[in-house]
């Protein structure tokens, strides 16, 4: 019975491929080819995860990467409009990703390997920036971490020992 579940999870999971590197290794003999591949895997529901893959051909290398980004899979809190609680700004080495709600309609504005993150996640309504690196590895990462920080209100009156509503009635004063 649990495997048919996981199985069910598996088969709900969209994969991106985001990007391929080439990378070579200098030995005795001349170079050494390989492939990295960044792969992003979510469920459009909130689930969302990344994996890198190392390999002398590219289907192997991808298949590793999906592997990689199930083992690494969190949930990201989504509003009801398909955007994010809060204003987040994530950090992974040089790269810093500055992520903000945006309202219904607004769609995904977000550069090169951070929108398949967005969209696998199920966010249709956000901003993004990308600061310091143009590293595409560096930027998903700083993109992810930005995200784990995220929480929603629920989580945040929970943390605070109040409901929802008398968080947001303090406001008046």
């Amino acid at each position: 019975m649990a495997r048919d579940r996981k199985r069910q999870q598996d088969t709900d999971l969209q994969e991106r491929v985001v990007y391929i590197h080439r990378v070579s290794k200098t030995v005795k003999g001349g170079r050494r080819m390989s492939l990295v591949a960044l792969v992003a895997v979510g469920d459009g529901k909130g689930n969302v995860g990344l994996g890198m893959g190392k390999s002398a051909e590219v289907p192997l290398a991808i298949q590793k990467g999906i592997e990689d980004a199930k083992k690494n899979m969190f949930h990201v809190p989504v509003t009801e409009h398909g955007t994010i609680p809060h204003t987040v700004e994530g950090h992974y080495g040089a790269g810093r990703v500055l992520i903000k709600p945006a309202i219904e309609g607004t769609g995904v504005i977000a550069g090169g390997p951070v929108r398949p993150l967005f969209e696998l996640a199920g966010i249709t309504n956000v901003l993004s920036k990308s600061l310091g690196t143009s590293n595409a590895m560096n930027i998903i990462k700083a993109a992810a971490e930005g995200l784990k920080e995220l929480s929603s209100p629920e989580q945040a009156a929970e943390r605070r020992g109040m409901t929802v509503g008398e968080m947001f009635v303090g406001k008046e004063n």
